[in-house]
């Protein structure tokens, strides 16, 4: 088995094309590419996302991916849950899956802890709530300002960030494995190394507190994660990918 990973996809997977990704015709559908959230795939629902993810299904790898914030909840919760590799995914095709939060997966005899999601950063003028009466006069008012804003079940969810029972779903199933991973997947950042990647700039919240709780608990090898639309490393073991694909095993 061989694993590679890449950042984020946004819905646009050109970069796993055959002429970008030449080294797939090398691969079979147990070697797998990670994306470490914003995968985007599941956008506008099952009729209009189809023809992306048959393309990703007709890859000879298996794609599995982490969800990160821009993704549509309410789409990717329909798809039926199932266990692999000694996790629970959301088979979104045969070998199309979301990695889902606070799971511990066997991989090529390596152990990958799995948390995505993230705070979103494209909000600073609000999240509308269609239900809202002034909605429409808000919508417009904005629009024409050209303000960054985002809307309720159209372009944001709050799941984007975990619940109470992923974070303990997470903490059990550490435990369960003595705290000793291989591989942290993630879409965000811990903080501190948000602290390192901004000088102290980008705010802390639960789940990257949690990501920092983890951190400090948990013996692992490689932190990979997504969201800063960045290709670096830090301090040795954590990982920013973007646009990069490189192979992890």
């Amino acid at each position: 088995m061989r694993i590679f990973a890449t950042g984020d996809t946004h819905g646009g997977f050109q970069r796993l094309s055959p002429e970008r990704f030449p080294i797939q015709k090398e691969l079979e559908r147990e070697d797998c590419v990670l994306i470490c959230g914003d995968f985007g795939g599941v956008w506008n629902g099952e009729a209009q996302d189809a023809e992306k993810l048959d393309w990703l299904e007709e890859r000879p790898f298996t794609t599995i991916f982490v969800c990160g914030n821009h993704e549509n909840y309410d789409e990717l919760y329909r798809y039926p849950v199932v266990s692999w590799h000694g996790g629970r995914v959301h088979q979104v095709r045969p070998h199309v899956l979301h990695l889902m939060r606070g799971q511990v997966f066997e991989l090529a005899g390596r152990r990958f802890f799995t948390m995505g999601g993230a705070r979103s950063l494209d909000v600073w003028d609000g999240i509308l709530d269609p239900s809202e009466p002034d909605f429409a006069e808000r919508y417009w008012a904005l629009r024409n300002r050209q303000a960054v804003f985002r809307v309720k079940h159209l372009d944001w969810w709050e799941q984007e960030l975990p619940s109470e029972q992923e974070y303990q779903e997470a903490r059990r199933n550490l435990r369960r494995v003595d705290m000793q991973v291989d591989f942290i997947v993630t879409h965000c950042a811990p903080d501190s190394i948000q602290d390192v990647m901004s000088g102290g700039q980008f705010r802390h919240d639960r789940l990257t507190g949690f990501l920092q709780e983890v951190r400090e608990t948990t013996q692992f090898r490689c932190w990979l994660f997504g969201h800063y639309h960045h290709n670096s490393t830090i301090q040795e073991r954590f990982f920013l990918l973007y646009e990069q694909i490189i192979q992890i095993i």
